[in-house]
């Protein structure tokens, strides 16, 4: 026993006189794949919040629909209240049930008739007026049920809406920070590979574009149009004509084939036809991510052209994936 304790003292001292190894810092190379990793997080974020913003939109058309519905349906209420309220003066001036008792005895067989025939007929009336209110009133609870739902999803989407965006700005900060925290030569030569790197893939995707032709129809208008705005910065949220975000790009560009979109890759991937990955042609848009978060428009031989992510350009990619994220879905127009 007394060995072992001698043992497990030695071993502690030695880890106690023995320094931890220094763990080795990052590489320039690594810390520009963490940025462009937050970047494309961010990108995400703000595609979340653009399929929010699209949502609310049509809800909010739904409820101003919905609202104006209700108005119309409570003058409608209140016109019946008041024919109800003309008819009950109208019977008390033609006499109650006694008066009308009393006119059966009379030795006037006609006086009896047309008074009991306007007893008849405001009673029927009233019956009608009733019925209609009623159904009117119910018409109304309903809607005003409907308005009160619509306005609780309208606070939940803008909650989502507000937390998206939020997000999306706290990682582009959290890349900042990052970037804040190497030297200034370390920052000044990240800034120049990234701008070379963006030159080189503008160079590259201009050549590749006059190489591409013969598409028609509004695939050939759409691709044509995404050709023009090669070079444009991508921008959270921005849909042309300099600055531009991933579903901008593709809105905008199925815009001038006639063919509209929402702004979302989300409520995009969701119209159009499904097409299998394998039969996908020039002109379909290619969707990435789940939840769907970024959207391209294919060009041909594994290709696509399409607005990346902050801090870079509309360029020429490949279409099989982007990045982590896997392509997911094809849609054609």
């Amino acid at each position: 026993m007394r060995i072992r304790g001698v043992a497990v003292l030695a071993v502690c001292a030695l880890a106690w006189v023995i320094p931890p190894q220094a763990q080795a810092a990052p590489t320039l190379a690594q810390i520009q794949a963490q940025v462009n990793d937050l970047q494309d997080q961010a990108t995400a974020a703000a595609e979340g919040a653009q399929e929010a913003k699209v949502k609310l939109a049509a809800l909010q058309r739904s409820l101003s629909g919905i609202q104006a519905q209700a108005a119309i349906q409570g003058k409608n209420v209140d016109s019946i209240s008041r024919n109800l309220g003309v008819i009950a003066v109208n019977q008390y001036k033609s006499g109650s049930l006694s008066q009308s008792l009393e006119l059966l005895f009379s030795s006037d067989p006609t006086l009896y008739l047309s008074s009991a025939g306007s007893l008849e007929s405001i009673t029927r009336q009233k019956s009608i007026q009733l019925k209609k209110y009623q159904s009117a009133t119910q018409k109304l609870n309903a809607t005003s049920l409907t308005v009160s739902d619509r306005l609780a999803q309208v606070k939940v989407l803008q909650k989502k809406l507000a937390q998206q965006s939020a997000v999306a700005q706290q990682k582009l900060k959290k890349a900042e920070a990052i970037l804040a925290k190497l030297k200034k030569e370390d920052r000044e030569r990240l800034a120049r590979l990234a701008q070379e790197q963006e030159d080189a893939d503008q160079k590259s995707s201009l050549a590749q574009a006059k190489s591409l032709g013969g598409v028609s129809g509004r695939a050939g208008l759409a691709i044509k149009f995404a050709f023009k705005q090669i070079g444009d910065r991508y921008v959270f949220g921005a849909d042309g004509m300099t600055y531009w975000d991933c579903s901008g790009l593709t809105m905008r560009a199925y815009q001038t084939a006639g063919v509209n979109l929402p702004h979302s890759s989300a409520a995009q991937s969701r119209m159009g036809k499904s097409v299998p990955f394998n039969q996908k042609k020039p002109g379909d848009l290619v969707f990435f991510g789940r939840p769907v978060s970024h959207v391209g428009i294919y060009i041909g031989g594994g290709k696509m052209v399409h607005a990346p992510r902050s801090g870079s350009r509309v360029k020429i990619a490949s279409a099989s994936s982007l990045g982590s994220k896997r392509l997911v879905a094809v849609r054609r127009f």
